[in-house]
């Protein structure tokens, strides 16, 4: 396939290829492909062989691509040139090896995705040297199909790979991580940001321990925080273990306290302590006081972060406190409204507030109907609560009826699911 002057290739159709010499003598077949990412990662340094007498492998005789010509018959080592010790560089990646069959992250797909080949490009350098880039790696059937019909001609086995679409992913976006060798796509924090933190968490799922280890560390504690509410509580506890109890404390305190709480209270006790000692004391009292509280109960649900204001505020004293408040903002669907004893009086869904002016008395706004629990409610009623009631938050009170939190609708779900 011809594409912009250039000879498409791919590392299934190379391997076994005969390299001759310059007399036309068999030096080898193509063994492995020879890359390291020092020098230039989007390039194939050359050619491990598989000599006429059998060796091969990394401690083998490998000829670097700028040394060949190509032909009708195949490649031959261009005149004075000669084979060389395969570079012994813990770098070098080879690419059958290291990069086929590897399980990779497809962030446009949001999903994992396994290399079944890998595409190439033959061009020629401005000393007319021939050169071999990497162009994108094969996650479809037809890089399946060609390692299938491996060692069939090259035609005949395009022809059959050509009938199924390409699924593809360009080479710039695979990273090669030294010294595991474990290859994975370049996530920055930019483009982890666009992605929901329940896709990260399935990406998470999806891979090996080692690569999902190294996925979850390269993420800023805000993303980690996010994502670790989003998984599974046996994997939380995986993805926690492996970290400095001061890492922990950091991913820890972004998270909502309640779903903190339920994270520490996996933990072996001894982990735990020695994560909330690393924690700021403010945030550490919090996670602390739901830690008393059953997991099955309203109080082991709740999150303390939301916005109780007292009844003769105004909507600017609800604008003060949005723009104040450090929780997950996009959760404040009511305010609730505190009377002189500080027991909740009434709420204002968030949509009133909104359509209102900035003078407007936040007692005289419409109100939502008040459902509330106490904080030993169990999961079970907490989940009636929501349907009989069609809740979007439910306030949780203690025995003086004052809020101590408030249970939304996500933390139900997490309940149902895990039932």
């Amino acid at each position: 396939m011809t594409r912009n002057g250039n000879q498409r290739t791919t590392v299934s159709a190379l391997v076994g290829s005969t390299v001759v010499g310059t007399q036309g003598s068999l030096l080898g077949r193509v063994h492995e492909f020879a890359v390291l990412p020092g020098d230039d990662s989007s390039r194939v340094l050359g050619f491990i062989l598989k000599l006429s007498g059998g060796r091969s492998g990394v401690q083998g005789e490998m000829v670097a691509v700028k040394d060949l010509e190509r032909s009708p018959g195949g490649l031959r080592l261009a005149p004075g040139a000669s084979l060389v010790p395969a570079p012994q560089d813990p770098a070098l990646v080879l690419l059958e090896r290291d990069l086929l069959d590897q399980q990779i992250i497809d962030v446009h797909g949001r999903k994992v995705v396994r290399v079944n080949d890998v595409n190439l490009d033959w061009e020629h350098t401005p000393e007319s040297q021939l050169s071999l880039r990497i162009v994108e790696v094969e996650v479809g059937l037809r890089g399946a199909v060609r390692r299938l019909l491996k060692g069939l001609p090259v035609g005949a086995v395009d022809r059959v790979a050509c009938r199924f679409s390409p699924s593809v992913i360009p080479w710039e976006f695979v990273d090669l991580i030294d010294p595991a060798r474990r290859v994975r796509l370049k996530v920055d924090q930019d483009r982890l940001s666009q992605m929901h933190p329940s896709d990260i968490a399935d990406i998470l799922e999806e891979l090996a321990p080692p690569e999902r280890q190294a996925l979850f560390e390269s993420l800023n504690e805000e993303i980690a925080a996010e994502t670790l509410e989003e998984v599974e509580p046996r994997l939380q506890k995986s993805l926690v273990q492996a970290l400095a109890d001061e890492h922990v404390a950091g991913i820890v305190e972004e998270m909502d306290p309640g779903a903190a709480a339920d994270l520490l209270a996996e933990l072996s006790e001894e982990k735990s302590e020695a994560i909330l000692e690393e924690m700021d004391p403010e945030e550490r009292q919090e996670v602390e006081e739901l830690l008393e509280f059953s997991q099955d109960s309203a109080a082991g649900r709740m999150t303390t972060e939301y916005i109780a204001l007292p009844a003769t505020g105004t909507v600017a004293d609800v604008l003060v406190a949005l723009r104040e408040f450090e929780g997950d903002i996009e959760l404040i669907t009511d305010i609730y409204l505190l009377d002189e004893e500080e027991q909740v009086d009434a709420l204002v869904p968030i949509v009133h507030i909104l359509l209102a002016g900035p003078v407007a008395s936040l007692a005289e706004l419409p109100h939502g109907h008040l459902v509330t629990c106490q904080q030993d409610a169990s999961g079970r009623k907490v989940a009636e609560l929501f349907d009989k009631y069609n809740l979007r938050s439910l306030p949780v009170l203690d025995t003086e009826r004052k809020l101590v939190g408030v249970v939304h609708a996500e933390q139900v779900i997490a309940l149902l699911r895990n039932q």
